[in-house]
């Protein structure tokens, strides 16, 4: 694969265990979600989760004394905010209000090809055939393990419209963060991100609680703490930092892992059905995942040598 800048393989090895991290973060997500809005307003949960993170991001940037992006970048930062801190967690908030974590890792599968497509038009990456066939592979693995394993079912509804829009969104958003990620580093990408959203989150949250006063037992609010803390603010240190070093279509392939991961976490906490078949599905995405980050990493070829053959009467150096 050919990206605009050069990824060496210490980068691309430093990207995919940050990206690992990252996803291993993001998996508890939709289950998180579902505690929470099974007591709390979506768009309480949605829009609370960015306020309590834009305010450690607040917190952090001033500790660190960041200096404030450029108008180019603030620009930039506006369409990450929409993908990430505001897209994403509303849909997926008003999506699990009637459909189970399991059912959206369904579409979540989609999110990696969907990343891919934006860090060609956003990243400016040029991705080999190669890598498409092997991320392809792995989406169709995730979808085959999740359909036949039951996770699918009934015909799409406004559940599914509203997750097919947060893929969208998100995809958006993490190639133009991992983008900008390379100027700014990922904790500052997403801290700014969150900062420019907080009088627009702040005011969404306040008018959810006049209007649906928040109240939740513990698990509720457990699940809006962990999106707070992990799914909105610490997770994206670590994936934006990845998508940063080792390229946004590759390191954006280690998703392909998390719906597994996310059915495995349905099951632990919310007492989810997880068919049998995860290990075998589980084992091929780990493959093509695998693949994806051994094609990007692979280092250019040495230059050829060229034999020149001196002309009579010149002599051999």
């Amino acid at each position: 694969m050919r990206a605009k800048d050069n990824v060496t393989r210490r980068d691309a090895i430093t990207g995919a265990a940050l990206g690992a991290l990252g996803v291993l973060g993001f998996s508890m997500s939709l289950p998180a979600t579902r505690l929470a809005v099974e007591h709390l307003d979506p768009w309480f949960v949605a829009f609370g989760r960015a306020v309590g993170a834009g305010l450690l991001a607040l917190a952090y940037l001033t500790i660190v004394r960041a200096p404030r992006p450029t108008g180019a970048q603030w620009r930039r930062l506006a369409v990450v905010a929409a993908g990430v801190v505001a897209g994403f967690p509303m849909f997926t908030s008003l999506a699990l209000q009637v459909s189970t974590a399991a059912h959206g890792a369904v579409v979540i599968a989609l999110l990696p090809a969907v990343t891919a497509g934006f860090a060609v038009l956003r990243a400016h990456e040029r991705p080999a055939p190669a890598f498409w066939l092997a991320g392809g592979a792995g989406l169709a693995a995730v979808l085959a393990f999740l359909i036949l394993g039951g996770a699918v079912s009934g015909s799409l509804g406004p559940a599914d419209l509203f997750l097919l829009a947060a893929v969208a969104l998100c995809g958006l958003g993490y190639a133009e963060g991992g983008a900008l990620a390379r100027e700014l580093g990922g904790a500052r990408t997403i801290c700014w991100a969150l900062v420019l959203s907080l009088p627009a989150t702040v005011a969404v949250t306040a008018w959810s609680a006049l209007h649906h006063p928040p109240h939740a037992p513990a698990a509720g609010w457990a699940g809006l703490g962990y999106l707070t803390v992990v799914s909105m603010f610490l997770g994206f240190f670590a994936w934006y930092g990845g998508l940063a070093r080792g390229g946004v279509a590759r390191v954006g392939q280690i998703q392909l892992v998390q719906p597994v991961l996310t059915l495995a976490w349905s099951a632990l906490l919310l007492g989810e059905h997880v068919p049998a078949v995860a290990i075998a599905a589980a084992v091929a995405v780990l493959a093509c995942v695998t693949l994806t980050q051994r094609l990007r990493a692979a280092p250019p070829a040495p230059p050829r040598l060229e034999v020149v053959t001196p002309r009579a009467g010149e002599p051999c150096s």
